[in-house]
C-alpha cells in the first residue's frame, strides 16, 4: 500500500483475520519496518493493579499507544462483565494516540466512544479506576482536543 509517498507493508493478521502486533511500533503506535524476528502474539494481560500502574506510567511518559496495548490486553483476556470497562479505557488511550498523531476526527471519535463505553460504570471505582474522572476528561478532550495534552489520571491516587 502507498500512503503519503511511502510504501507500507500489509497489516499483520492472525488466522481469523484479526490485526496482530507482530511488528515493532513507534511511541505513537505506528508500525516500523517489518521484522522477521518480531513476536506474533499480543502482550499478555497484567493483573488489574499492575496494568493500571503500567498504563499510567506510559501515559505519563507520553506514550498513549503503549498504554492502550496494556489496557487492551486486560480487556481481551477478561471474561467478566468488568472487561467492558477495560475496553473503554483502551479506547480513551487510543483516542489520545490519534490526537498526538494529528488525527482530530479519529481522536474525538475514540475519546467519545471510550466515555460512552465507560458509562455503565459511572459512579464506581471498579478495579480502582476513577471512572467518572476518566469519562469527564475524555468528554472534555473530545470537545477540545488541545486538552488531550493534559495528563489523564486513571485512578484516584
Amino acid at each position: 500500500m502507498v500512503q503519503g509517498g511511502v510504501t507500507e507493508a500489509p497489516r499483520d493478521r492472525d488466522a481469523a483475520g484479526r490485526a496482530r502486533n507482530a511488528r515493532a511500533r513507534d511511541d505513537l503506535g505506528r508500525p516500523l519496518l517489518a521484522r522477521t524476528d518480531a513476536p506474533g502474539d499480543d502482550p499478555a494481560a497484567l493483573p488489574p493493579q499492575e496494568a493500571l500502574a503500567a498504563a499510567q506510567a506510559e501515559l505519563d511518559a507520553g506514550r498513549p499507544f503503549a498504554a492502550h496495548e496494556i489496557l487492551e490486553a486486560v480487556w481481551k483476556a477478561g471474561d467478566d462483565p468488568g472487561r467492558t470497562m477495560w475496553r473503554g479505557l483502551a479506547q480513551v488511550a487510543v483516542g489520545i494516540t490519534h490526537a498526538k498523531r494529528g488525527n482530530p476526527t479519529g481522536a474525538a471519535a475514540l475519546l467519545q466512544r471510550g466515555a460512552e463505553t465507560l458509562a455503565p460504570y459511572a459512579g464506581s471505582t471498579t478495579d480502582g479506576v476513577d471512572v467518572d474522572g476518566v469519562r469527564a476528561w475524555a468528554i472534555e478532550a473530545a470537545a477540545d482536543l488541545s486538552l488531550a495534552t493534559v495528563p489523564l489520571r486513571l485512578t484516584l491516587n
